[in-house]
């Protein structure tokens, strides 16, 4: 699963009064593609499969977001990974697909304060306000590819990759002192 987050990122955290940037809880992750049986496959995480890009869906803890027309990627808490794992690997002779476990590969920065959403525009070039409350994309953020969930009006989460993760740190860390620093 994921690395210790002490280990890899200790304190990893930035606040002002412009928002605030801190590391998720290490989730499991898994990158779904799939063309036919979405229903059965939906089924086995007690969801609907979100069929448009951007469009998300929940069920209990586990989360699925569409990013694109047969790929969806898949969060859940840590301890079903087994439960998760199994069930796909008993739907595969019937419901052809690809779950590949990618946990080990990102983590999650937690966007949150009144001007979290002015705060990614620093570095992404995409119309934050498109993306409304439930959705997210994967887009880019200084030029990394990312997955930006975005949770409510004033909070997202970001997947980022490992080796990424102090380059894109540090760039919100400035961001929340400099959208401080201004007036609103």
């Amino acid at each position: 699963m994921n690395a210790p987050i002490s280990s890899f990122a200790p304190g990893l955290m930035a606040e002002t009064s412009a928002a605030r940037v801190s590391l998720a809880a290490p989730v499991a992750r898994w990158s779904l593609r799939a063309r036919d049986g979405l229903a059965t496959l939906g089924d086995m995480l007690g969801l609907v499969l979100p069929p448009h890009i951007g469009q998300r869906a929940a069920a209990g803890e586990v989360q699925v977001i569409c990013l694109g027309p047969d790929e969806w990627t898949i969060h859940a808490p840590e301890a079903l990974a087994p439960r998760i794992e199994a069930g796909f690997a008993a739907l595969y002779a019937t419901h052809p697909h690809s779950l590949v476990n990618v946990s080990g590969r990102e983590l999650s920065l937690v966007l949150e304060g009144p001007r979290a959403a002015e705060l990614l525009t620093l570095g992404c070039a995409r119309d934050i306000d498109s993306i409304a409350p439930g959705e997210g994309r994967r887009t880019n953020f200084d030029g990394v590819t990312v997955l930006l969930w975005r949770d409510g009006p004033t909070r997202f989460r970001m997947d980022v990759w490992h080796s990424f993760v102090p380059h894109v740190f540090h760039l919100l860390d400035t961001g929340c002192r400099e959208l401080a620093a201004e007036p609103l």
